[in-house]
């Protein structure tokens, strides 16, 4: 098929996909903000602090109504403004001079100004501190910061080594928390405050009871750029007093707490209780995500570091079926970091060793497999992570593999996988909106970075040609070759990419859903 043809047929399914939205939000388009209110929004977990550094998706999406980074994506995952009201980029390419909003202030009153932006830069850069982005600014996968300074209180400017397409992107990044803070968050001796939160976001942390419940109160002096909300970029006015980040860890529990009221917001509503949903009254949005569910596969391991351990479990795992059986058939199977919703994805990108379990054991035979336990770690928090664990079990059992689950607290199984600690682990990735962020995720050296999934010199060289291009068509190409090394090497078993799929009451109004998935309540209000 035609690259013309393949990017007419993506920008249809984009269309598609937002009038389906517009025409299913009538009311919230014609409707007049009103202020006022409390807006509860279900969380499945406690957030893990407010430095931004001890960070999970939760963690993420709670403090980016507090914090702010410099530039943020739109819905249409190109990168518009937040904290910064506009930049302007040198011929070069190399350096970029951001303009603060005008009237930014922090939560406590003092005015944010480019020695704020330098102060959190050099913090975070600060390898003390092991902010787990350093290795995407450091030159170490081959976007480098070489300075950052501040002509005057309102310009910030930023120097690169070398022209990167990702400066933007990383800068925006949700995972990466490159929000500015008020150094106040920090004490005399240079470490952050507990519980502190002086931000200059639209919401003001208000309470966390730890467990329970995070109260976000409205920012009154909270003045937005004058762009459209959109994403996370854009004008971020809330019209709510308080938002209740609610900690409901059972999902049953969760979707009960929204029929009867008691909740308003329930994202990553699980697709086969869409319809169930809906019949309660409740509107359901939904759009493509970009949040990869994978399995993680330990190449250190003594077993797993035999490539074909790797392949046969690749052929051992249907994908297809996986993802049919955990989203109700929204999803179809997702192996490449490349995503359906990516403006790059085309047919190539799908391809994976093919589910044949025969081949599996033929596989193990020639690798000298004597039915050493292989281990799945997964947890019940995350009922899809269990439920792809279960499947994958039975599926790896059935090609001859003796796969045994291990079912641990949610917290336990995070930490494990921040220091390699797993044979085999059913996991998630939290949106990166673009393919080379995703790639820089799973790439790097584990003796340095315990988290990187796959050690590859040719792969990190075709990454890091994929950021130092503009071309969408050579850019597009490096991904092709990624992905066909990748499923040469199989360091990781991806699934699917789970729909963004959200319930919220019929009194809420003017929500959202984006492929990021991480909910946003600003603009959002409340009727009668």
């Amino acid at each position: 098929m035609g690259t013309g043809l393949m990017m007419g047929r993506r920008l249809f399914q984009v269309l598609a996909t937002i009038a389906v939205m517009i025409c299913a939000l009538p009311a919230m388009a014609q409707e007049q903000p009103k202020t006022g209110g409390t807006l509860k929004v279900r969380i499945n977990a406690d957030i893990r602090a407010t430095d931004g550094l001890n960070r999970d998706a939760n963690t993420d999406t709670v403090l980016h109504h507090i914090f702010e980074t410099l530039v943020a994506y739109r819905a249409d995952l190109t990168v518009g403004p937040a904290l910064a009201e506009s930049w302007t980029v040198s011929d070069d390419g190399k350096t970029y001079a951001f303009t603060l909003r005008d009237g930014a202030v922090f939560h406590n009153g003092d005015a944010v100004t480019s020695s704020d932006v330098k102060w959190n830069w050099d913090r975070r850069m600060d390898p003390a501190n092991q902010w787990f982005c350093i290795p995407f600014f450091d030159g170490s996968q081959g976007l480098k910061v070489e300075q950052v300074a501040t002509p005057d209180p309102r310009t910030v400017v930023f120097t690169l080594k070398a022209s990167n397409a990702l400066f933007l992107a990383q800068l925006a990044s949700v995972q990466c928390n490159g929000w500015v803070a008020s150094p106040k968050n920090v004490g005399t001796d240079g470490k952050w405050l507990a519980d502190s939160a002086i931000g200059s976001g639209p919401f003001t942390l208000k309470e966390w009871v730890k467990g329970q419940y995070l109260a976000l109160e409205r920012f009154a002096d909270y003045k937005p750029v004058k762009e459209a909300p959109s994403g996370f970029a854009g004008s971020r006015e809330a019209y709510v007093d308080e938002v209740r980040f609610m900690v409901i860890p059972d999902t049953a529990a969760a979707e009960t707490a929204l029929f009867a009221g008691e909740l308003d917001v329930l994202p990553d509503l699980e697709s086969s209780r869409a319809e169930e949903a809906k019949s309660r009254g409740m509107t359901v949005l939904s759009t493509q995500g970009l949040s990869w569910t994978v399995i993680l596969l330990q190449t250190k391991d003594p077993l797993l570091s035999n490539v074909k351990i790797r392949e046969a479990l690749a052929h051992a795992a249907d994908i297809n079926q996986i993802a049919a059986a955990s989203t109700s058939s929204a999803a179809t199977g997702g192996p490449s970091a490349v995503a359906q919703a990516s403006s790059f994805f085309d047919d190539d990108f799908p391809k994976w060793p093919e589910y044949d379990p025969a081949k599996a054991k033929a596989l193990l035979d020639e690798a000298g497999y004597k039915g050493e336990p292989i281990k799945i770690q997964t947890n019940t928090r995350y009922q899809g992570m269990y439920e792809n664990a279960v499947l994958l079990q039975a599926m790896l059992t059935a090609a001859g593999f003796n796969a045994q689950l291990e079912v641990l607290d949610w917290a336990a199984q995070l930490d494990n996988y921040l220091v390699g600690k797993f044979q085999i682990q059913s996991f998630g990735y939290s949106a990166r909106l673009d393919p080379s962020l995703m790639y820089g995720v799973i790439l790097g050296d584990k003796a340095t970075d315990p988290t990187a999934q796959w050690e590859s010199k040719e792969a990190l060289d075709l990454y890091t040609k994929s950021m130092a291009t503009t071309d969408a068509g050579q850019r597009k190409a490096l991904f092709k070759q990624l992905h066909a090394l990748m499923a040469k090497d199989v360091p990781i078993l991806g699934l699917y990419y789970e729909p963004s799929l959200d319930a919220v009451s019929p009194k809420v109004k003017g929500y959202s859903v984006w492929p990021a998935a991480n909910p946003h309540v600003w603009g959002v209000w409340k009727s009668e």
